[in-house]
């Protein structure tokens, strides 16, 4: 029987038409206002679709694709004029919109990678760019992409690195990274080309792909960092709210709902060497390699989207309300349809993580 599952099992996100438009505008647009006008155009377009499209894997998928359009044309601009013959560099995406699984808020995570064909010292290489790194964060910034709090940016030196130094520092997280730094980094494994010499990417990411599927230590770490974060279900269907601070009451649906498939999807595709980014991919390709069961991974695909949307339709009523937009819900205020179907993609994923609990006996010890 063949239980292979396509990459995407949906069709592009409608209304092309007026994506097209959206396309067209942004590949024209000659300056940094007229950048702006676009991405308040992408704003209005996605707030528009979530009512009336219950189709998350859509959604987020072509608010990234008109994501990674503007930010191409930002760097495009900021870019005019900097011509450096014997550099090659691209700029990469990490995090969710390495993952193209964007919503309707978030800020930035982006590096560079870099290599001199002279061999120049990358200290050297590393002066030149960083200024025009900043130029483009701060442009992304002016475009509705607020800069990272973390600092995880191209316009940090930290992020801003040689191809040689990317693999030294993959290297350190997976030989000899203890857990926190894992943790910290783990977002760094979601990495995707955007911009410029994109093969250094894809060299980057097929010798990851070889150095983590032969690491069990590391896999077996990452698998006991993802098991660490438990879904918030309590006793006789009840939920596990904060208990404190501003969103006292609540559940975080990305980071205690939509990460519990997120960390788990990027282990399997670690250790399968597959090389996807997006989550939804990694265990469809988790599935073709049987490394996980079909009809399995049909269910955690959407109960994660499940949370995906509900995620961007609570976004959504707090952009109508002229609110911050923010991830947390009271699941008591919820429609008893979705407070229901919470639970059971929150179940779902319990079920993900006692797989990988069983694939890596001894990663869940401390739970």
């Amino acid at each position: 029987m063949d239980t292979t599952i396509p990459l995407s099992s949906h069709a592009p996100a409608l209304p092309e038409p007026e994506q097209s438009a959206l396309r067209r505008e942004i590949k024209a647009a000659p300056d940094l206002a007229a950048l702006q006008q676009a991405s308040r155009r992408i704003q209005a377009l996605a707030q528009r679709l979530v009512e009336p499209m219950p189709d998350a894997e859509q959604l987020t998928r072509m608010i990234s694709s008109l994501n990674d359009a503007l930010t191409r044309r930002v760097i495009d601009v900021c870019s005019d004029g900097f011509l450096h013959a014997d550099l090659e560099w691209c700029w990469i995406s990490l995090g969710s919109e390495g993952r193209q699984e964007q919503t309707l808020s978030g800020d930035q995570d982006n590096g560079i990678i870099f290599t001199s064909i002279n061999n120049d010292e990358p200290e050297q290489v590393r002066a030149w760019l960083l200024p025009l790194a900043r130029r483009i964060n701060e442009a992304l910034d002016a475009c509705g992409f607020p800069l990272c709090v973390g600092d995880i940016m191209a316009s940090n030196p930290h992020w801003c690195l040689s191809l040689a130094e990317w693999r030294e520092r993959f290297s350190l997280w997976i030989i000899e990274g203890d857990p926190q730094a894992l943790l910290n980094a783990s977002i760094f494994f979601d990495l995707r080309p955007l911009y410029g010499a994109q093969h250094l990417a894809q060299q980057l990411n097929d010798w990851l792909a070889l150095e983590a599927a032969e690491n069990s230590r590391f896999l077996f770490q990452m698998a006991a960092n993802a098991l660490r974060r438990e879904p918030p279900l309590g006793l006789l269907r009840r939920f596990v709210v904060a208990r404190d601070g501003p969103h006292a009451g609540t559940i975080d649906l990305k980071l205690n709902g939509a990460a519990l498939f997120i960390d788990a999807a990027r282990i399997y595709n670690l250790a399968c060497g597959a090389g996807a980014s997006n989550t939804a991919d990694r265990l469809r390709l988790a599935a073709t390699g049987q490394r996980l069961h079909p009809d399995d991974v049909a269910r955690w695909i959407e109960a994660f989207y499940f949370i995906q949307m509900l995620r961007l339709k609570n976004q959504h009523r707090h952009y109508t309300g002229h609110a911050l937009m923010h991830n947390h819900v009271d699941p008591d205020r919820l429609e008893p349809a979705d407070r229901h179907a919470l639970q059971q993609a929150l179940r779902q994923a319990q079920g993900l993580q006692q797989r990988l609990a069983l694939d890596y006996p001894g990663s869940s010890q401390g739970m």
